[in-house]
This record gives structure tokens, sequence and C-alpha cells, in this order.
């Protein structure tokens, strides 16, 4: 297949064989590492991957390092996080799409299964969320350093089969002190203000492009009152969250503490800057 495959690393001992097994269809494998003091470059490198390593500064910087500084032996690049897994009917289509691809084709996103504790958690998971993955090299970029954006200077398409995602493989600890990080960078975001890119208003709600959709759907969500009770309504009620059981009510509540952490971070920034005690 004439696809290579790009996997950000910073000590995924736990995941990276999964990972890199899911990935054997490709002949070009490079694991792009930011310092890992685990197994992880020993499990990369035995596996057969090549391992390029990087300091992390930010997600938009590091995958743009992958798409234009690596040579690759394919023209087009998959990139994966280590706890992602390639199911096998993606790849039968990555491999199908990609050998009848026109030159204006240069960016496809796809969706992704979530699972915890052995559950797709399909409604408390928000499915469907579309992300863009499959890059033609020198015709992507990447922009915004926290939910990175992709951008092409061609036409961008659509899979239907699946990445399978395990973001808890590492433990409830890991998840949690990932999404404490995310949660700082995204009040900062809000603090600072939301760029036009983010703020597609109304009309994005009807935009043909789902993540047009998504970003408008955020806006939206970040002038509600209440905004982690209403995150927990909808996914555990609106999107059937409680039919996933125990899975689906705790993921729940996790999506709600990180709007809370955000809400509660964004009253801290603001109360600093007006020089008022926290």
């Amino acid at each position: 297949m004439t696809v290579s495959v790009l996997i950000l690393t910073l000590n995924e001992e736990v995941n990276i064989e999964a990972c890199l097994a899911s990935a054997r269809w490709s002949d070009d494998i490079v694991v792009l590492d930011s310092g890992s003091t685990d197994r992880t470059v020993e499990l990369a490198t035995t596996a057969g991957a090549r391992v390029v390593t990087r300091p992390f500064d930010n997600y938009a910087a590091q995958r743009n390092f992958g798409l234009q500084q690596i040579p690759w032996r394919n023209p087009w690049v998959l990139m994966l996080d280590a706890d992602e897994v390639v199911s096998p009917e993606l790849a039968r289509e990555l491999a199908a799409r990609v050998a009848s691809a026109p030159a204006s084709l240069c960016l496809l996103r796809f969706r992704r299964k979530d699972f915890f504790f052995g559950t797709w958690i399909r409604g408390s998971g928000g499915y469907p969320s579309w992300f863009p993955r499959l890059a033609r090299v020198g015709r992507c970029w990447v922009e915004r350093e926290f939910n990175e954006q992709y951008e092409t200077d061609g036409e961008t398409g659509e899979l239907q089969e699946h990445l399978h995602h395990f973001p808890f493989n590492k433990g409830l600890t890991a998840w949690i002190d990932k999404h404490n990080r995310y949660s700082s960078m995204e009040a900062e975001l809000i603090y600072r203000g939301l760029s036009e890119h983010d703020r597609p208003g109304v009309r994005g709600l009807f935009s043909a492009d789902p993540l047009v959709r998504r970003r408008a759907m955020k806006q939206g969500l970040y002038s509600l009152p209440a905004r982690p009770l209403v995150v927990f309504c909808g996914l555990y009620f609106i999107k059937l969250g409680f039919l996933e059981g125990r899975a689906g009510l705790t993921f729940s509540v996790l999506r709600a503490w990180y709007e809370f952490l955000v809400n509660t971070k964004v009253r801290e920034l603001r109360r600093r800057a007006a020089r008022l005690p926290v």
C-alpha cells in the first residue's frame, strides 16, 4: 500500500505494540517520539519502525515536523496517536481509496470509535466525530496548537470505516492528568477570545462540513450557563449514553468534570487579570 504511517509518542509502552501491529500493512512506519523514558522506543525499534526524536512544543508543530521534515517513502501519510488502532476494515478502505484518488484529493477524514470498560461508548463519547488524518505529502499542514486544525491546498474527502481509540489504556489517572492540561489550554483559548476560525456562528450548524458543525456547536456551548450540566445531559440522555451502562455514566461525568474545570480556570484567569483574589 502506498501509505506511510506517523505515530506520535511519549511513554506509550502500554499502547505502542497494538498500534504498530494494526499498521503492519504499511512498509514505512515512523514513530515520532518526544523523549520517552519507558520502553516505547525499544518496542518500536524491535517492531521495525523508524524512530525519530523531537522535543515536544505543541501538537501542531509536532505533526508539521512529521509531515514536512521526515522523508517519506510513500505519497500519503496516515497520522495516528499511540492509543489508536487501525481496524482491518479501515485498512482495506484506505488501500482502495488512495489507489483511485485523483491528484486533487489531498486530505481524508474518518470517524473514531472510543472504548471504555471494554464498551464502545458511542453515545457518551459524542459519536460521530470526524478526524482528518490521511494526508498527501507536501499538500497538507496543521494549524492551532491545541485541538489541531488540518489544512490543505486541495480537496478533502471522507472514509466510512473507523479508527478504534482506547483513551484509558494507560489508566484513569493518566486520562485525568492529560485532560487537566487540556482544560488549561482551552481555558486560555476562551480567555484570549476565540479566533475567527473558531467562531463559525449559527450558519456553521448547517454546514456540510462536519468539522465546521462541530466548531459551531462548541462555540454555542461556550456561551451556555451551567455548561457542565448541559454536556452531561446531552451525552447521557440525548445521545443515549445511559444505554452504555457504567461506562456511559462514568464517561459522561468525566466529560462534565472537564467542562467544569475549563469554566473554573477561565474564571481564575479573569480574576487574576483584574487583580482579584482567586
